[in-house]
């Protein structure tokens, strides 16, 4: 098989598993800004990018941003061709497709619309499919066995397979297995105590699910699973961040050498230090997955500039603030429901949390109409004239280097997005050659 013939996640692996210690992160976002950070960085790197979507975020009814699979693909494909990124260097991926969104309803009728999900992914031309059907439904023992799990993800797989031959065109699909996480959408309470994924766990999911792939006549399936999602012994709270201890995971690392081909894969490395993401990735964690650490960002570089204009237009009978911070806000208490079973405490503690917290629950507002449009407003009124440098520098101070060394434009959505890329360029190095 030639090397443009090799699908590129599994050039990464095998790579990897000759020797070369590079891996592959994954960004889970739909932002339009966050994205068009990420083509960026991809095409300053040469690498390719990985662009993920959530059982939550996009699905058959539109996920909470509204948007179905095949209208994601369009959307980030037109995004990075316009941009000038090849088509061949972007891979789509579906994470967590399983029963999620509905494991409130009965097992049957949750695992019916999650292999709809999965059918729409593949159809719509996704070549990453995480399969995790872990969740308990209403009436499933908690937690779910091992081998239940095995079986639902063997059948949602052969939902899979069946949608990839209607389409008939393009490479097959990769599959990564497990989920050694919280939920997709991020962990519900204050951070506890997180236990690395023992390796008799790895060995007995990937038992599992090889039998129940083979059982079905799923073999040609079973050689595209690239990875398994572990728990390294990283994740993030509200207000901190437990950081990766390779000494603690080297159990763990050691144990996918013994499974030809396979990587692991982690989740919620949101925050990890550099050094962290390059210690993770050289222990075979080789595809790191990032989310809220980048709309985060986004969400700082968006009230720096807010900073920003209320310092130029104080006092002004002209204009006004754009007061993005406070329709956020608004819109976050008009519809708690994506924050307030993550948030604890009295309301200033709240308000600290619903504008700052780690976990960004912020996150899920940015496509709400209103929020849009005071986006809108707040760059229109900062590309109205030229911003002061000296205000730059006083809210912005990376931003401002790199515009005094003329590599940045000082435009409102170049600032805002290269804070995102200072996030994406310390991934970019910890999964690149040494």
């Amino acid at each position: 098989m030639s090397p443009e013939a090799i699908h590129p996640i599994r050039r990464i692996v095998e790579r990897h598993r000759s020797g070369t210690p590079i891996g592959m992160y994954s960004v889970c976002s739909a932002h339009p800004q966050v994205l068009r950070a990420a083509v960026t960085q991809a095409l300053e790197d040469d690498s390719p990018l990985l662009v993920e979507a959530t059982c939550n975020q996009v699905n058959q009814f539109g996920g909470y941003t509204g948007t179905t699979p095949s209208r994601f693909f369009l959307e980030v494909h037109t995004l990075a061709r316009e941009m000038g990124l090849p088509a061949d260097r972007l891979v789509l991926g579906g994470d967590h497709l399983g029963p999620s969104p509905w494991r409130d309803e009965r097992a049957e009728t949750a695992m019916a619309k999650a292999h709809d999900l999965v059918r729409g992914f593949v159809e719509a031309g996704f070549g990453k499919i995480h399969l995790d059907a872990s969740m308990s439904c209403a009436g499933d023992p908690e937690p779910l066995p091992d081998e239940e799990v095995a079986e639902r993800s063997a059948l949602l797989c052969r939902t899979a397979e069946e949608a990839r031959s209607s389409v008939g065109s393009g490479p097959a699909p990769v599959y990564v297995i497990g989920s050694e996480v919280p939920p997709p959408g991020g962990a519900r309470d204050e951070l506890e105590p997180i236990h690395v994924t023992e390796p008799d766990q790895v060995n007995l999911t990937l038992h599992n699910a090889r039998r129940a792939f083979l059982s079905r006549g799923l073999d040609s399936a079973w050689e595209r699973v690239v990875a398994v999602v572990v728990q390294p012994g990283v994740e993030f709270g509200n207000d901190d961040v437990i950081d990766y201890d390779r000494g603690a995971a080297v159990r763990l690392s050691r144990a996918i050498e013994s499974h030809d081909g396979l990587v692991s894969e982690a989740h919620s490395t949101d925050y990890q230090t550099e050094r962290a993401l390059r210690e993770l990735v050289e222990d075979h964690f080789c595809i790191l997955k990032v989310g809220p650490g980048l709309t985060f960002a986004f969400r700082e570089a968006v009230f720096a500039l807010a900073a920003i204009e209320r310092e130029m237009f104080r006092g002004g009978a002209a204009d006004s603030p754009a007061g993005i911070e406070e329709i956020l806000e608004r819109e976050m208490l008009r519809d708690p429901r994506h924050w307030s079973g993550h948030y604890r405490g009295e309301e200033s503690r709240l308000r600290l949390e619903r504008r700052f917290s780690f976990s960004d629950r912020l996150r899920y507002y940015w496509p709400r109409p209103a929020v849009v449009e005071a986006l809108e407003r707040l760059f229109a009124s900062l590309s109205s004239g030229p911003i002061p440098r000296s205000l730059v520098s006083q809210f912005m101070p990376a931003q401002y280097r790199r515009v005094r060394e003329g590599t940045l434009g000082a435009t409102p959505p170049e600032l805002a997005r290269d804070r995102v890329r200072d996030v994406l360029r310390a991934y970019g190095r910890a999964c690149g050659p040494s």
